[in-house]
This record gives C-alpha cells, sequence and structure tokens, in this order.
C-alpha cells in the first residue's frame, strides 16, 4: 500500500521510526512532513497529507504531531478526508470498520512507538465494514458538502 506521512517538528523521531516499520511490512511511504526539529505549524503538514489522500496520490495516511489533535483537525478540513485521532489500537481498528477513516493521527508525545506500532497494524488490516455505517459515513460527508459551499 501507498501511505503518506507527515509531522511536525515533535514528531520527527517518531516519524522516522514508523516510516522504517511500514516500509518493513512492505508498504511504500511518501514523506509529506518536515524532517526539521525547527518550530514549524502543524496545518501545514496536515494538510499536505490530507491533499494526497483526498487526491488518490497515496491510499491512506498518517499524521503525528505533539498529540494528533492539531494536526487531525487540520485534515479534516480537506474535503473526502476523515481522520482519527487515536491513542490505542482498539479505536484506530474502529476508526476504519464503522468510519472508514482515511488518515490516521496520533501524538509522539503521547504514545511510544510500540502503542504505535499497534495502532499502524490495526488501521492498516482492518476494511470498512460497510452497510449501516455507510450510511453514517454519508450523512458525515453530507454535512461536509453542506457547510463547504460544494
Amino acid at each position: 500500500m501507498k501511505i503518506g506521512i507527515a509531522n511536525d517538528h515533535t514528531a520527527v523521531e517518531m516519524k522516522k521510526e514508523v516510516t522504517a516499520y511500514l516500509e518493513s511490512l512492505g508498504h511504500e511511504v511518501v514523506n509529506f512532513g518536515t524532517d526539521s526539529t525547527e518550530s514549524t505549524d502543524y496545518p501545514i503538514w496536515g494538510e499536505k497529507v490530507a491533499n494526497a489522500v483526498a487526491s488518490g496520490e497515496v491510499e491512506k495516511g498518517i499524521a503525528i504531531c505533539g498529540t494528533g489533535l492539531g494536526i487531525s483537525l487540520a485534515c479534516n478540513k480537506v474535503h473526502g478526508i476523515r481522520a482519527a485521532v487515536c491513542s490505542e489500537p482498539y479505536t484506530a481498528k474502529y476508526g476504519r470498520l464503522h468510519n472508514d477513516c482515511n488518515i490516521l493521527c496520533f501524538g509522539a508525545r503521547v504514545i511510544g512507538i510500540e502503542m504505535a506500532k499497534m495502532m499502524l497494524d490495526a488501521f492498516l488490516t482492518t476494511e470498512f465494514e460497510g452497510g449501516r455505517h455507510q450510511r453514517r459515513v454519508d450523512e458525515i460527508m453530507d454535512i461536509e458538502r453542506r457547510n463547504s459551499g460544494k
């Protein structure tokens, strides 16, 4: 799978470890984040990976900042994105299973690399269940359309 990854300055080391892990599983990883520890703004990087997911340039996205929350907010402003901020595998799994989330967000200051790996495994191996959940995803996307002028 082709996966986009983005991060701010707080998550440079976490991104390196996540990238190595994903590549060890055979995924292609495209870097949309910063490689510098100089202070930078997470919305810049969240928008980049979200645009890549929305356009189909990559299949899924990973976005990391200090808490995961700020970058998830930025990702979710891009039309067609459903980014979930998670701190454990259960939410990562159900974000895919029930919400068809296409970007996993987490905090480099919140979780360690082993938890990140478990979340990545859950997120990337879980397929969207559809059914009654499709109706709910459609309702979410309708809210997005009504409020974006599209």
